[in-house]
């Protein structure tokens, strides 16, 4: 697949451009309702397949059918990265119009490091071709798991992420609005929403670690596999919005994912030695799985309405306060005087000595 250089440096400029669209849309702090976060995350899925048919239009049916694929899987994988922010903002109890900016900023930060895992992966594949018989059995070992701890879940107040977080930085315990950085007394702290911001890169890194592979076993070209997973990863912030009060009725899910990454470990397995499954077929195969294990959720829980996590009885953090918020110093706080003298003030700003000067 031949990609000239503007393609590959057009398509990060207008990621960067939509990501930029989505930030001023969201500029206020406020709680996403339903029909805004289907709005958006119709739009994030017409970008994806655009993007799509274009490939399919460039350079034919091949390595269209490899986008949609990787696209697909990287979509579907997405969706228990989702389950675990909903599990997170639930445990953290953090208000609903302040988890827009946590996750952007998350969502920001994941597609560095795919970028990072994505060369990374395709270096290693290049040079080492038996790394390849590591990544299906990875992705097989981690099918299995899945499927065998389908019906467990995430649990904060264990998280070694988090207690090396608050015994290296210092952290207030109360929600100051958006702010990820406050200071108090001439002291820099850390806010929960910070905390919690490092927790979701640290679920995205054991993701990636999970999905790269995955997707490496249905196209080896480096710009579809960056391509596929961004635009997947793009949506993610409207499809929290969308899924997170529904995580009770997607109880087959899980099932479903474990069973797509271990379809594609046994295709990158078959793909080194044996012979090479169309990837029509992978297509077809990861669309029927996950379209099975998404009915047959919904069947199951049929009358069920739309139920929010529940928060603990005694949250780890609150909302400040106004009178907290007024008492909040500048992030740079101004320097203070220093005696030069009797009955003599010097000031340490540059800025404020020349201005006495000129008096």
């Amino acid at each position: 697949m031949d990609v000239p250089l503007w393609i590959w440096a057009a398509v990060p400029v207008f990621i960067l451009l939509m990501l930029a669209v989505d930030l001023f849309a969201h500029r206020r702090a406020h709680v996403i309702g339903v029909r805004e976060a289907a709005a958006w995350s119709a739009v994030w899925v017409a970008c994806g397949v655009a993007f799509g048919a274009l490939v399919w239009w460039g350079w034919g049916a091949e390595f269209g059918q490899q986008y949609f694929a990787g696209y697909l899987i990287e979509k579907s994988l997405a969706v228990d990265n989702v389950f675990v922010w909903a599990i997170l903002f639930s445990w953290f109890a953090v208000p609903r119009e302040l988890q827009h900016r946590v996750l952007f900023l998350g969502v920001l930060g994941a597609l560095v490091l795919r970028g990072v895992f994505i060369a990374a992966g395709a270096l290693l594949i290049q040079n080492f071709s038996w790394i390849l018989y590591v990544f299906a059995a990875f992705l097989l070992w981690t099918g299995w798991r899945m499927v065998r701890r389908r019906d467990e879940h995430l649990n904060p107040d264990r998280s070694a992420v988090l207690r090396t977080f608050r015994r290296l930085v210092p952290m207030t315990e109360a929600y100051h609005g958006q702010k990820l950085l406050v200071r108090r007394d001439g002291v820099l702290l850390a806010t929960p929403l910070l905390a919690v911001l490092v927790l979701i890169e640290a679920t995205d890194v054991v993701f990636a670690v999970d999905s790269i592979p995955a997707i490496f076993a249905v196209t080896d070209e480096v710009f579809l596999v960056f391509t596929a997973n961004a635009f997947a990863i793009l949506g993610l912030r409207a499809m929290y919005f969308l899924l997170a009060d529904l995580i009770h009725r997607f109880v087959y899910l899980k099932t479903g994912l474990a069973l797509v990454l271990i379809w594609v470990g046994i295709k990158m397995l078959l793909k080194i030695d044996l012979f090479y499954i169309p990837t029509g077929i992978s297509l077809a195969v990861v669309a029927t799985i996950i379209a099975v294990s998404v009915v047959a959720s919904l069947r199951a829980t049929r009358g069920q309405g739309r139920r929010s996590l529940p928060v603990p009885a005694e949250p780890p953090f609150r909302v400040a306060t106004e009178a907290e918020n007024a008492a909040l110093e500048p992030l740079r706080a101004r320097r203070r005087p220093v005696r030069a003298g009797p009955g003599r003030t010097a000031d340490r700003d540059p800025g404020a000595r020349r201005e006495e000067q000129r008096r």
